[in-house]
């Protein structure tokens, strides 16, 4: 048989062809109602109190959000050293949706929530609230989570807690450049690495030399160094690192003095990074720049810990929710096309992949909300403990496990999740930041064995936590009987950082999966990450496995 073709007909058309087999965007949505896993968790650590407003917030982010961070992700910040006059400003601006998303976060109280409500559960209610933020834009959620993570290093200065907290905490947004104390509402940035240290603080050279004599509580410096990463240089003032005559010591550094110069801090250009587009990075150069240090002198390393250890959490939250943006894409897009004959939802082997990212995706969010109920139970000795460790677990393990996870969903998509009008790509350039910044993987695995070390009660709460699970499984009780004994062992320990830290999370997660998980996803997870793996990618769940059910469960509800 002959093709006969009619050329008039061809000419008279203004199309070559329909569009068949592509479905249709994931957009306009309820990232909260559409998500299953996320209103188990959240309801589970009791952050459920806040349903109202998480739902009122995953409006948004499937919403006008959504589209707030395609545009600020495709309008970078640009960078003004002067204005036409030649007066230095060393000024960031912004597209308008950076701003949109900034201020919907701030007045839903993203970023001061557990300090402002006497509800338990804050801090899970608020990593709710980020997850959700996270996958309309993870740029922005970096002053945001800086500016929540501030507040307990403050306090370390009462008097200057006194008159920053109010503003840090209000929901009020405010990004007009001009001081802070004519603002209702702050934002704060941290600036601590230099180009000879990286990860090594202790390394840095900035140094930082008394105005006053003054002993009293407001202690006045200047500083004089250089900072080669400093996030957000738009923010109000910067927590930073420097040294005294005693050692390295913690500051707040305002971005205008209190007697409403500008600051003598200089921007000396934006990082063009692989991704976080919306968010700009800079380097700087402080010449004298006025500053008030923050708790003891010789002391910064411990001040500003406890503001790295909520920017961990957050690091662990957000990777989360990338994976989860990026599994809602590729379920349902497979959702929506065909190939080879049939739905792609019909292909077993399609099956197999989504299934095993479902598990992934809910293993790293309930592993991310126990460490937050965690933070909201600080006051229990146990739970400060195992919050320790179980913080640089948590963000080495999920932080790890992303880029690979965003590209296996884009995988799934095909050449159309390659191009740019899709969000995966922004998905995938920034899946490899939260396990770079605030500590590398090295740095978080050297990091548990000096917990470790420094006080072995840490790794007793935190087996005491996996034992809760203990008796339901056999081969979990097996791998926990054998890691302990792992820890016995000390030689090469270093070395062997890595290997004992992947397991400490895969425990963690099984252990938390057993006590509160859906019993298909907690079986499948037991068989495919302590049993057995057949294969070290994903799509590897064995044929006991019901992938149907649980993909289905973890599909967008529309």
């Amino acid at each position: 048989m002959s093709l006969t073709f009619d050329r008039q007909k061809e000419n008279e058309s203004s199309e070559t062809h329909q569009v068949t087999n592509q479905p249709s965007a994931l957009k306009d949505y309820n990232l909260y109602t559409s998500d299953d896993a996320l209103q188990r968790w959240t309801a589970v650590y009791g952050g459920n109190w806040a349903e109202d407003q998480l739902k009122q917030y995953g409006h948004h982010c499937g919403h006008e959000l959504q589209e707030a961070g395609f545009l600020a992700n495709e309008n970078k910040p640009l960078f003004e050293t002067h204005d036409r006059f030649g007066h230095r400003v060393d000024l960031v601006r912004f597209h308008p949706a950076y701003h949109q998303l900034m201020s919907a976060a701030i007045n839903a109280g993203m970023h001061s929530l557990p300090w402002t409500s006497e509800q338990q559960g804050a801090h899970v209610a608020r990593a709710a609230m980020e997850y959700l933020h996270f996958q309309a834009d993870a740029g922005s959620g970096c002053p945001l989570t800086m500016t929540f993570a501030a507040v307990p290093a403050l306090k370390h200065a009462p008097e200057i807690a006194k008159e920053w907290l109010p503003k840090i905490t209000a929901c009020h947004y405010d990004h007009g450049n001009r001081p802070y104390f004519e603002k209702a509402g702050v934002t704060i940035g941290m600036a601590m690495t230099e180009k000879q240290g990286g990860s090594d603080v202790r390394a840095n050279s900035t140094r930082a030399y008394p105005l006053t004599s003054d002993t009293g509580n407001s202690k006045t410096y200047e500083l004089f160094g250089h900072k080669w990463f400093c996030s957000a240089p738009m923010c109000d003032a910067f927590l930073v690192l420097a040294h005294t005559e005693k050692g390295l010591s913690c500051f707040l550094m305002p971005r205008w003095r209190p007697d409403g110069n500008k600051n003598a801090m200089y921007i000396q250009r934006l990082k063009n990074k692989l991704g976080n587009i919306s968010n700009a990075s800079s380097e700087i150069e402080l010449r004298g720049a006025f500053a008030w240090m923050i708790g003891e002198e010789g002391r910064g390393v411990p001040t500003i810990i406890d503001m790295v250890a909520m920017t961990r959490f957050d690091c662990m939250v957000g990777s989360s929710a990338l994976m989860r943006q990026a599994l809602a894409q590729a379920i349902h897009h497979t959702g929506g096309r065909a190939a080879f004959g049939k739905n792609l939802h019909d292909q077993p082997l399609m099956q197999n992949v989504l299934a095993d990212l479902a598990i992934e995706s809910e293993a790293a969010l309930a592993m991310s909300m126990r460490v937050g109920a965690a933070l909201d139970n600080l006051d229990n000795e146990q739970e400060q403990l195992f919050a320790r460790l179980a913080t640089a677990v948590g963000k080495y393990w999920i932080c790890k496990r992303a880029p690979h996870f965003t590209y296996e969903a884009m995988e799934c998509i095909g050449g159309v999740g390659y191009v740019e009008e899709n969000i995966l790509p922004r998905l995938y350039r920034e899946a490899p930041v939260n396990a770079i910044w605030e500590g590398s993987g090295n740095v978080q695995c050297l990091d548990v064995l000096r917990a470790i070390q420094k006080e072995p009660k840490v790794l007793d709460a935190f087996f005491q936590e996996l034992q809760q699970s203990a008796g339901q499984y056999r081969s979990y009780d097996q791998y926990l009987e054998n890691l302990r004994e792992t820890f016995y062992d000390t030689d090469s320990i270093e070395r062997r950082a890595r290997t004992l830290v992947d397991k400490l999370a895969i425990s963690l997660q099984a252990a938390i999966l057993i006590k509160h998980g859906d019993e298909t996803v907690t079986e499948a997870f037991i068989r495919s990450r302590i049993e057995n793996r057949d294969g070290f990618n994903l799509g590897t769940l064995d044929a006991c496995t019901d992938c149907i059910k649980i993909l289905k469960k973890a599909q967008p509800d529309l």
